[in-house]
């Protein structure tokens, strides 16, 4: 039996698991820092914008072309020189979650021979597009513990002062 429809499920949850995690986060809260060199949720939250736009179109490289090398990007360079300090959380999560259902639908009616076709990922090897999904999938879960550990710590913070 196929994983499929768990998987695909799990992958098109992702904006909802984050936007519970979210609800109530404002103002200072956005920017606090649990330890240093660690991202803050606005920074978080525009890096999963930006890596959804990388699923996007490494999903449509896969589906369109045959083993396509698929180029690693640099996630620390991106946040600084896409100045993540200043995106909007709501418009970052929006984004997010605007493509990741453009995705969703794209994938949702494939056949599941599909998940088969591969591409050449520039660090990690060939990679099928069943696997590139799970890596998605679990992308926007992790973020969402992360993003709870955060708030947890904000507010462990707060109370101490």
């Amino acid at each position: 039996m196929s994983d499929l429809p768990a998987l695909l499920e799990r992958y098109r949850r992702g904006p909802e698991l984050l936007a519970v995690v979210l609800t109530g986060v404002f103002g200072e809260e956005e920017d606090f820092v649990r330890a240093q060199g660690k991202w803050t949720i606005r920074q978080i939250i525009a890096h999963l914008a930006d890596a959804e736009l990388v699923a996007a179109h490494r999903l449509r490289q896969v589906l369109a072309e045959d083993n396509p090398t698929l180029i690693a990007f640099d996630q620390d360079a991106w946040a600084r020189n896409l100045d993540y300090t200043r995106r909007k959380p709501k418009q970052s999560l929006e984004t997010f979650r605007r493509i990741r259902a453009e995705n969703y639908e794209l994938l949702k009616e494939l056949p599941e021979t599909a998940l088969e076709r591969t591409g050449n990922h520039s660090e990690d090897g060939t990679l099928t597009l069943h696997r590139l999904l799970e890596g998605w999938a679990r992308h926007a879960e992790s973020h969402a513990r992360q993003l709870q550990e955060i708030r947890d710590a904000f507010k462990e913070a707060k109370g101490k002062k």
